[in-house]
C-alpha cells in the first residue's frame, strides 16, 4: 500500500490513441508474434514522488477471427510522467487501441526544500 505523506494530493489522466494500424498495414494489424507499442506520457506536473498510476484499455478494434491476446501496463514511472505498453502476441490482429490512465500522489508543497 502506499501511503501518502501530506494533504496535497493530485490526480492527473488522459485518454490516448496508443495506434492505429489499419488504415497503413502497421505490425499490429499484419505481424505476427511478440509486439509492442510504448508512448511516453507527461503528467500536466510533476509530482512530489513517483506516483500510483492505474491504465486501462478504453477502446480496441480487433479482428475477432484470432485470438484475443494484450496487456497493458505503465512502467517506468517517475514523478513526471511514465511509458504506457500494449503487447500482444501470437495471430492477435490488433486495429488500433486506446488506453485510459490515472495517477494518484503526492504534489509539492510551497514550503518543499531540495538542498540537494
Amino acid at each position: 500500500m502506499k501511503r501518502l505523506r501530506n494533504h496535497l494530493i493530485g490526480i492527473d489522466q488522459g485518454d490516448t490513441v496508443l495506434f492505429s494500424d489499419f488504415e497503413d498495414g502497421g505490425e499490429m494489424w499484419t505481424g505476427r508474434g511478440q509486439r509492442e507499442r510504448r508512448r511516453r506520457i507527461a503528467f500536466s506536473e510533476p509530482f512530489r514522488t513517483e506516483p500510483s498510476v492505474h491504465v486501462s484499455i478504453s477502446m480496441w478494434d480487433v479482428d475477432t477471427n484470432m485470438p484475443l491476446r494484450a496487456d497493458i501496463a505503465a512502467e517506468t514511472i517517475t514523478a513526471d510522467g511514465f511509458d504506457l505498453v500494449f503487447r500482444t502476441w501470437g495471430d492477435t490482429r490488433v486495429a488500433r487501441v486506446r488506453a485510459a490512465w490515472m495517477a494518484m500522489g503526492e504534489l509539492r508543497q510551497v514550503d518543499d526544500w531540495e538542498l540537494y
